[in-house]
């Protein structure tokens, strides 16, 4: 007779042993129809599983992140399922959950074409409407390779020789098809009612270049048809935000193949990352940093000191010079920023040393993973190191997750989400220093009340980290800024400083960095904006338009006035209608378009434009200079501009 504890501290007790299913239905018939399945004391299982002693349950429903979770795993079979029906010899592979939906990889004689998609998805809808029931059984993984053998699916096969012989494997069932899975999944295809497959594309298996290119399907599914809608209207609204696409727009910067992952910046994208750099480096000059630059090539001895070249070494450039010397292009900035903290004796009167380096590293990223602005090989980090006393630990986090949030919501992003990852198994460093280390991040986010959600495992080889996302204007979540805290580089490094009884004492070594890679913040600041940068951020500020000839003269007094105010303009004196040029300076998005004509030659005005189209009327020069001014002052700039 189990008894069944539920969340709330309920118990109901049951003559037998019942299903996760019965036990919703028990509780009432709503619940039992939305329930796609259960948490027993932490695990996950499905609804047919088998409740036969006391227990703490939680039924799982699609408003819990797991149960949405599970409808998009259940989603990808499905997908799998389609495709087997329609294309018998195509092999399937693998088909995980990512952010948003899922994607299954095949092995197929052709690329799928925008057809092949559309009838893939037609049958998934006809499969979910067959409300097919899913059952499991398990089979010992000798048993499964052989099965899977016999199907003609290598590839499901290959993965499971893999796994010790013996073991124990899951395998799921829909109609006439099977797949290997942990589980859990919805009760019935029924439960599939929101979805669409979105893309196509190359895959590798398991991600090697040197092994066979798979196809790629893309899918999303959702709890129903207007949260579905809702997304794919912001998939819409993303594409016309994509950075490349306005990068090359707005004439900001461009790629090519004689240097993958390196970004070639025009000079309108290099105004735009040094008012960057620029705001940031005033930000910290307020909170007391000093700023330093480090060698981007560095001696392989450094690096094994550091522990990057036994944990890090496949993504890092490396050359050997003609005396047999290897040397690597950093990949991190922070084995530098020890060598500047090793010179010279430091006193306690010395820390908090907050040494701050916009620096540039290199990371031999897979050519499948670069995109854009926002994966590249070759970037720079705001990167900064602070040295400090563990009594002052603490504190440093907190005035450095304050630093963090102020400078967000300068840029408009108002809601910050906290990730506190914790200790990998792959670990330099004592459990108890760990467990000092992870105590100073949670315990600075605890003093100032900031929620958080915990990582496990998931930390730097050298100490855990808080990870900072945003959440941007169309909803998306971009992981930026990271604060780690490390008691271990300082070690391996055996730098000190002179504590107050005058004994050499580790510093605590925390690594930050707030936008993170300056070329992806870039990006994410790209498609925030829609490319409608506010007028401090914005490359090119304002543009001169001339009515006719008899203005030119007037124009080029009005730009010479403006750039000696130190407004970022431009002028256009082609022989074109006034209206071809605000259209087209209104597609490049500039904020503001000066129009002069004879009228306002003659009372020394412009007529002001913004780029949204909204008239501001006829302006004396000064009043419109002295108002762009006004606006173009960064955030926090106390009257600066």
């Amino acid at each position: 007779m189990p008894i069944i504890t539920l969340p709330e501290g309920s118990q109901r007790t049951f003559p037998q042993p019942v299903s996760i299913a019965d036990l919703a239905a028990d509780i009432g018939p709503g619940l039992a129809k939305a329930t796609l399945a259960g948490r027993i004391d932490g695990q996950l299982v499905d609804t047919t599983f088998i409740l036969e002693q006391d227990a703490n349950v939680s039924l799982i429903t699609v408003c819990d992140p797991e149960g949405l979770e599970i409808l998009r795993h259940s989603c990808a079979h499905l997908l799998a399922m389609a495709v087997k029906q329609l294309y018998p010899g195509a092999q399937v592979t693998i088909g995980p959950v990512i952010e948003d939906g899922f994607f299954y990889d095949f092995a197929f004689e052709r690329p799928f074409t925008p057809d092949d998609l559309a009838q893939i998805e037609a049958r998934m809808q006809e499969l979910a409407a067959a409300d097919l029931p899913l059952s499991r059984r398990e089979l010992p993984s000798d048993e499964a390779v052989a099965y899977f053998d016999q199907l003609g699916e290598s590839y499901k096969a290959e993965l499971i020789r893999a796994i010790p012989a013996g073991e124990s494997l899951s395998l799921y069932r829909q109609g006439d098809f099977e797949d290997l899975c942990r589980g859990p999944h919805v009760p019935s295809t029924g439960k599939l009612q929101a979805f669409k497959l979105t893309k196509v594309a190359g895959a590798y298996w398991r991600g090697d270049a040197k092994n066979a290119m798979l196809q790629r399907i893309y899918g999303t599914c959702w709890p129903d048809a207007k949260a579905l809608k809702a997304y794919l209207t912001r998939l819409e609204e993303a594409g016309k935000r994509d950075h490349r696409k306005l990068g090359a727009q707005l004439d900001l910067f461009h790629f090519d193949d004689c240097a993958p992952g390196s970004v070639f910046w025009h000079p309108k994208g290099w105004i735009l990352f040094q008012q960057l750099i620029g705001y940031m480096r005033t930000q910290q000059e307020r909170a007391d940093y000093v700023e330093v630059n480090t060698p981007d090539v560095m001696d392989r001895g450094l690096w094994e000191t550091s522990g990057h070249w036994f944990n890090y070494r496949e993504a890092m450039f490396t050359t050997t010079t003609e005396d047999e010397r290897v040397f690597a292009l950093k990949p991190m900035n922070c084995p530098g920023a020890v060598s500047l903290f090793a010179q010279g004796l430091k006193s306690y009167r010395d820390l908090p040393l907050r040494m701050a380096e916009f620096g540039k590293v290199h990371r031999d990223e897979p050519s499948g993973a670069l995109h854009g602005l926002l994966r590249v090989r070759h970037f720079t980090q705001d990167d900064a190191h602070i040295f400090c006393t563990p009594t002052q630990m603490q504190d440093e986090c907190a005035g450095t997750i304050g630093l963090v949030f102020a400078i967000y919501r300068d840029f408009g992003f108002d809601n910050v989400a906290v990730r506190l990852s914790t200790r990998p198994a792959n670990r330099i460093g004592s459990d108890e220093t760990w467990d000092q280390l992870e105590g100073a991040l949670s315990g600075a986010l605890d003093r100032m009340s900031i929620d958080y959600r915990i990582n496990p495992s998931e930390g730097a080889f050298y100490g855990p980290k808080l990870e900072f996302v945003l959440r941007d204007a169309i909803g998306r979540d971009w992981q930026c800024g990271t604060l780690q805290v490390d008691l271990n580089l300082p070690e391996r490094f055996d730098i000190s400083y002179i504590n107050e009884q005058g004994e050499c004492e580790r510093p605590v070594m925390l690594h930050r960095a707030l936008f993170g890679s300056l070329e992806r913040f870039t990006g994410i600041l790209i498609e925030h904006y829609g490319g409608l940068f506010p007028l401090w951020l914005a490359p090119q500020q304002a543009v001169v338009l001339n009515i006719s000839e008899g203005q030119a003269d007037y124009a080029q007094s009005v730009l010479k006035a403006l750039k000696k105010a130190r407004v970022r303009a431009a002028i256009d004196l082609r022989n074109e209608k006034i209206g071809y040029k605000i259209r087209e300076y209104t597609l490049q998005k500039v904020p503001y378009l000066l129009v002069v004509g004879d009228e306002e030659k003659a009372k020394g005005c412009i007529a002001v434009r913004s780029r949204a189209g909204e008239d501001l009327g006829s302006l004396p020069l000064a009043e419109v200079i002295a108002r762009l001014r006004q606006e173009a002052q960064p955030p926090g700039s106390e009257g600066s501009c």
